[in-house]
Order: structure tokens, then C-alpha cells, then sequence
């Protein structure tokens, strides 16, 4: 049985946990290649920002064939205005006293090790926690993740749309605090577990993504912004507050330039980069996806945001994954490197012809 509270807790000092209940009879038959364990996860967040934090964060474990082990829950003290207190709930006194990331750090990684983390919209929740993880001078033990609006499509469920509250009701979920870590995460456990075993039934192999953690977040924010450390602003509520928001983010966003070099054509096999070169990225980068795109404008490359038979080249850890751009990159014959190529060809960018004097 799924917790059956009707309400979770009112913003928790700290993490709190609920023990295993007992099993249900194992189905069979199973697909062997399927994963031996999940962990649903829900967070709620400052912003939608790649600079924005952590307010709260709730897992349900569940085993291989998505029924319930236990589940977690704890408030996140953002170090910074809590933005959107009108749909999260939680206000800058009530996350005052609440954790910070570094101190539940240790306890969330120990609920995600050698599980399948399973979201609803699952690269954000990923990014936002391989962020804090990175801030925190972390990893996150996760190696792929499951995104259930990505599952509900390939299972073809007859959905209106692909929210979280038309996919709960579609399987006879009660949705009780819409925008609450936790009762998130319970109704996507309640939902996820039916869709697995369809999935399982149809032996459709599952939509896993591969996942890279944050390598290169460390030192360039704390370059960015020494000394962010404090306590919770007061609350202000008349917008969201994004990545405009003080010194609270990692690097502003800005506005990338046009490229002022002709494109040279596709990247040859042994050949090197050279400026001009449209390239485009797929997937889950070890370094932040918008330093790696400032690096390779900064070269003078052009970074494309689709891809064409104009594409220079694709970079993506995942080639054979089904993403869109991977995909038309196959059917194009774009050259795909992965990014740890593309981190070393980036070293030796060539002049365009006849710019340079």
C-alpha cells in the first residue's frame, strides 16, 4: 500500500522517511533486461533556471516491478528568495531553518544508488539535482533516468495531454496536494507502477537516458559568486524570481552572438574543428550543456539548435538514443562525436580561411 495520508507534514524541519510495507506477490512472466529498481522522483524548485535551487525533494523507492519500498521527503533551505511560493508553498521563514543540500546530500544519493531515477518531465528534475549535487561538491549516484511522459507516449495511453493530474486520473490516481514533493512523487509511484507492468505485458523495452553528472560546476561558480552562503532573503511574492535574481544563480544568461564565420562544411573524420563549423548538442553533457555551447562560440563556432544537412556536427554522449536531433543526424549523415572528442578538438579550433590575416 502507497502512503495514505491525506496531507503531507507542514514544511518539516528536516528529512523524514517512512519504513517498507509488505510486499505484493512477484508477476510474472518478466522481462530480464529490466531495470531491479527505481527511485520516483519529485523536486520542487526556486525557478526553472539552470541558476535556480532546490526548495524540496521527495523519492519513493520502489522495486524492480514498481511496487513501493519506502519513501523520503525533506524540505531544502535554498540560500535565496523561494520564488513561486504561490505554487511550491513554501515561504523564505519556513525554509530558514530547513537543511541545506550539502547536509541531505549523503541521505538522497544513498535512495538513488544503482535505481533508475523516474520523473515526470525527468532532464528537469535530473538537472536540477545533478546541479545541487554539483554545488555541493557531489555526485549523484544515477546512471539513467525514466521520463513517464516519454513512457506514456510509447505506450500510447489515450491522454488528453501529458501532465502529471491527466496521467493520474487516466489510471484512478487521487491527486491530494498538487505542487508538494512528496504527494507528487506518490501519485507518479501510483501511476508509474501500472504503466511498467503494460510495458512489461507488451516487453517494450524501457525509455532509459542515459545520465552524466556535472563535472566542471565546482570551480566556476564558486569564481562566479564567493561567499553565497547566508540565510534566506525575505520572501517576495509579485513574480517569479529566476536567474536574475542576485548573486544567487551561477553565470547570467546572455544573448549568444551571430557567428561572423562562413560555414567550412561538415567536420571531417581525422579532420579538426574549424570556425565557422555548425554544431549542435543532444543529451546529457558531464560539462554544464550552456558552458560547453559558450565554449564552442567562443572558438567561433555556431551553435545550432537544430539539426540539418547544413549541421557541421552533432555532439551528444548517446548517439544511438531517440532524440530528435539524433535521429535526423542518422538520416542526414551528420557526423556524431561524443563530447569528450569534441572536448579535445575544441583545443585546436583552425582559423577560418581567408578571415584571419
Amino acid at each position: 500500500m502507497l502512503d495514505n495520508r491525506t496531507e503531507p507534514p507542514p514544511a518539516p524541519r528536516g528529512p523524514t522517511q517512512m519504513p517498507m510495507p509488505s510486499p505484493s506477490p512477484t508477476p510474472t512472466p518478466w522481462p530480464s533486461g529490466y531495470p531491479g529498481g527505481y527511485a520516483v522522483v519529485d523536486v520542487e524548485t526556486t525557478g526553472l533556471s539552470r541558476d535556480d535551487r532546490i526548495v524540496s525533494a521527495a523519492v519513493y523507492r520502489l522495486d524492480a516491478y514498481g511496487e513501493v519500498q519506502d519513501h523520503w521527503y525533506s524540505p531544502v533551505n535554498p540560500q535565496r528568495d523561494p520564488g513561486p511560493v504561490w505554487i511550491h508553498g513554501l515561504t523564505g521563514a519556513m525554509l530558514a531553518k530547513a537543511p541545506l543540500f550539502p547536509e541531505i546530500a549523503d541521505d538522497l544519493a544513498e535512495r538513488l544508488a544503482g535505481r533508475v531515477l523516474v520523473a515526470h518531465n525527468a532532464v528537469f528534475d535530473w538537472s536540477m539535482l545533478a546541479r545541487e549535487f554539483a554545488r555541493a561538491q557531489a555526485t549523484a549516484p544515477v546512471e539513467h533516468r525514466l521520463c513517464t511522459i516519454v513512457l506514456a507516449k510509447e505506450l500510447r495511453l489515450p491522454l488528453a495531454n501529458h501532465k502529471l493530474e491527466t496521467l493520474a486520473a487516466h489510471y484512478g490516481v487521487q491527486q491530494r496536494r498538487a505542487h508538494h514533493a512528496l504527494d507528487d512523487a506518490r501519485v507518479l509511484a501510483e501511476a508509474f507502477r501500472p504503466s511498467l507492468h503494460l510495458a512489461a505485458a507488451a516487453e517494450l523495452p524501457l525509455p532509459l537516458h542515459a545520465c552524466r553528472p556535472l563535472t566542471e560546476w565546482k570551480d566556476t561558480a564558486a569564481a562566479a559568486h564567493p561567499g553565497q552562503d547566508g540565510p534566506v532573503p525575505a520572501p517576495r511574492y509579485g513574480r517569479i524570481h529566476g536567474s536574475g535574481y542576485g548573486n544567487a544563480g551561477w553565470r547570467p544568461a546572455r544573448k549568444r552572438p551571430a557567428c561572423p564565420y562562413p560555414n567550412p562544411g561538415r567536420l571531417a573524420p581525422d579532420g579538426p574543428l574549424v570556425q565557422g563549423m555548425r554544431v549542435a548538442f543532444s543529451g546529457d553533457t558531464g560539462i554544464d550543456r550552456e558552458l560547453l555551447e559558450d565554449r564552442a562560440t567562443d572558438a567561433g563556432l555556431h551553435v545550432a539548435s537544430s539539426v540539418s544537412r547544413l549541421t557541421s556536427l552533432l555532439v551528444t554522449n548517446d548517439p544511438d538514443s531517440p532524440t530528435t536531433k539524433a535521429i535526423k543526424a542518422r538520416q542526414v549523415g551528420t557526423p556524431i562525436i561524443d563530447e569528450e572528442r569534441f572536448a579535445e578538438l575544441l583545443k585546436a579550433v583552425r582559423p577560418a580561411e581567408g578571415v584571419h590575416g
